[in-house]
């Protein structure tokens, strides 16, 4: 494992406690609801990084902040050696069902993104779907998808990018829950120029796609009432919120959704940008 000295420095002027700080209230945010029920929705995600990333039958893989599997699933299904990873418990019970049922063997340990615990080296392809650019130590974290990941092999990412719908999102709740002074958006992991400054020097390729994840709802108020419930991060939202700046936050996220909105019968397809990303390494 990198020591201290070696890894990038987080840029912002956190230390490390407020960095640690935040973790735990990110950390708190997954653990509430059940993402589950919202990232079960998102599984041609993994199918199509995977199918980016070519993967190859007996390749080792490693799923970072995994949450409840959908690209650990997606390379079990084309015959890897998979270990899925994520730090909130209940995601991997959730990802360990999902694998039993449909009879995948997946190796799963709860583990930091920011500190795996594994060697050097240790794998062919490196995957993160949604789950790696919500690390508070940004730099630390692409320079540990890098340390574990073996020369010649590939680090494969899905991130929402920051005029997306998920972007805009996350943006909409920030002008009404500010996040802590200094932290970075996750957004900027959907920033090709930021990739390319945490992955470029030890690249031999880098591709970066955008694509299109469309949010299928029956209504958009379903859509409201699923992540208010389920989603922790908009959970934890209207829970740091008076009454009234509940409605005025409900408001502006119905706002978001219309703007977005494609369907024309009263129900929601709202298309949200990402960037799939396939990194080479030297």
């Amino acid at each position: 494992m990198l020591s201290t000295a070696q890894v990038p420095r987080q840029s912002g002027g956190l230390d490390t406690a407020q960095l640690q700080a935040i973790k735990t209230r990110q950390q708190g945010a997954w653990s509430s609801g059940d993402y589950a029920v919202v990232g079960v929705t998102l599984q041609i995600v993994g199918e199509t990084l995977c199918e980016a990333l070519d993967l190859k039958a007996g390749s080792e893989v490693l799923d970072v902040a995994a949450g409840n599997g959908n690209a650990s699933l997606a390379a079990a299904r084309r015959f890897c050696e998979v270990t899925s990873t994520d730090y909130v418990p209940a995601l991997l019970d959730s990802a360990r069902e999902r694998a039993a049922a449909d009879g995948l063997d997946i190796v799963f340990r709860e583990a930091d993104a920011e500190a795996l615990p594994f060697a050097d080296a240790s794998f062919d392809v490196v995957l993160s779907t949604f789950g790696v650019m919500f690390t508070p130590d940004q730099d630390r974290a692409a320079a540990e998808l890098l340390r574990v990941c073996r020369p010649g092999g590939k680090i494969g990412l899905a991130n929402w990018t920051p005029q997306g719908f998920i972007g805009q999102l996350f943006k909409t709740i920030g002008q009404h829950v500010p996040p802590p002074a200094g932290a970075r958006s996750p957004a900027l992991w959907g920033d090709p120029e930021r990739l390319a400054a945490w992955f470029g020097p030890q690249a031999a390729s880098l591709v970066a796609e955008p694509r299109r994840f469309t949010f299928r709802y029956r209504t958009p108020r379903h859509f409201l009432d699923v992540f208010r419930t389920y989603y922790g991060p908009v959970l934890k939202a209207f829970a740091a919120l008076e009454p009234a700046g509940r409605e005025a936050l409900d408001r502006d996220l119905e706002a978001l959704v219309a703007r977005f909105n494609r369907a024309t019968d009263g129900g929601m397809a709202v298309p949200s940008e990402y960037l799939e990303v396939v990194v080479t390494k030297r």
